[in-house]
């Protein structure tokens, strides 16, 4: 049963002080290579119950942050993220990044292939993306995380005459989370103009800035038909891999994708795993199942965090 908000809150002290003198602790938290995470509302809007989750049934020491009480991270006040760090602190949380929508919006006067909708209570347009950033700068200040998640615009038709510019408007926006210690993670989104492991490939090329850097996620990438693993991998510069993203797909008839519980799609995440472990990647493999075929989110998110967890095993990675 999950516990109640004055127990919770209660044990902040106790869970702060175990955190700094327990060497049992310590030690459980650097078991794992990765840095294994699971989007916060990709089980509930409830941040307290989605840590609880976390925590507790899930065994993590990290979560991404999105969303929570049906608001956009960057809609937060600044009681709602004091009162989010406490709920952190309760469960010995720490975060790997701020799953922000910055970028996720239509290239001013591009045509594109996708009508554009409001997704995960985000609703900002091209004008406000300058502020959007400064926001998503003090939330990682305040959540005491070094990245931001960002996407490269909705996907042009033709994106060659708009790239020099979506460039430098990335790059733009790079310089400026460095000034902070900041890193920018560019995710690769099969609705924007990055979506595959070769345009991602360019993108980088392009944008050489070290603190620029991908979100990696397979499962996008294989939602436009490529093979993500190997195929898509092998054209990436591995040191600029920064966070990765996990889901699974699988095909349906005419050229269709659905999501699926992670271990039982198309991505072969056993050769994804077993890929980073030899080149010593160590930053977060976050799940973000998007499925939800169990019914519900929480229930969903269950299951493919059960997948992931076989999956590490099944690729010789122990203490996930």
């Amino acid at each position: 049963m999950n516990r109640s908000r004055r127990e919770v809150l209660a044990g902040i002290g106790i869970a702060t002080l175990a955190a700094a003198s327990s060497p049992l602790l310590k030690a459980q938290s650097t078991t794992c290579p990765f840095r294994l995470s699971v989007i916060n509302d990709e089980i509930t809007q409830d941040f307290e119950h989605a840590c609880d989750v976390a925590a507790h049934d899930f065994g993590l020491h990290w979560i991404e942050l999105r969303g929570m009480w049906n608001k956009n991270i960057t809609d937060l006040t600044d009681k709602e993220v004091a009162e989010s760090n406490k709920i952190l602190a309760a469960h010995n949380l720490r975060v790997t990044d701020i799953a922000s929508p910055l970028f996720k919006v239509d290239w001013p006067g591009a045509p594109t292939q996708i009508k554009r909708g409001t997704e995960f209570h985000a609703n900002y347009d091209a004008a406000q993306q300058d502020r959007l950033l400064d926001r998503c700068i003090q939330l990682a200040q305040a959540f005491h995380t070094d990245r931001i998640r960002c996407f490269d615009f909705t996907r042009i038709q033709d994106p060659r005459p708009y790239r020099a510019a979506i460039n430098a408007k990335l790059q733009q926006a790079a310089e400026r989370c460095a000034r902070h210690g900041l890193i920018l993670l560019l995710e690769n989104e099969m609705t924007c103009n990055t979506a595959t492991g070769a345009e991602a490939a360019a993108t980088l090329a392009a944008i050489p800035n070290k603190n620029f850097m991908l979100n990696w996620d397979p499962g996008n990438a294989a939602a436009l038909g490529s093979t993500p693993y190997p195929n898509g991998f092998d054209l990436l510069p591995k040191h600029r891999i920064g966070h990765c993203h996990c889901k699974d797909v699988v095909r349906k008839p005419g050229g269709k994708y659905a999501w699926a519980p992670v271990g039982s799609g198309i991505i072969d995440w056993t050769g994804q795993f077993r890929a980073f472990h030899r080149m010593g990647y160590h930053y977060a493999v976050s799940l973000e199942t998007h499925w939800r075929g169990a019914g519900t989110a929480e229930a969903s998110t269950r299951i493919s965090m059960a997948g992931l967890k076989k999956t590490l095993v099944k690729a010789g990675i122990t203490g996930c």
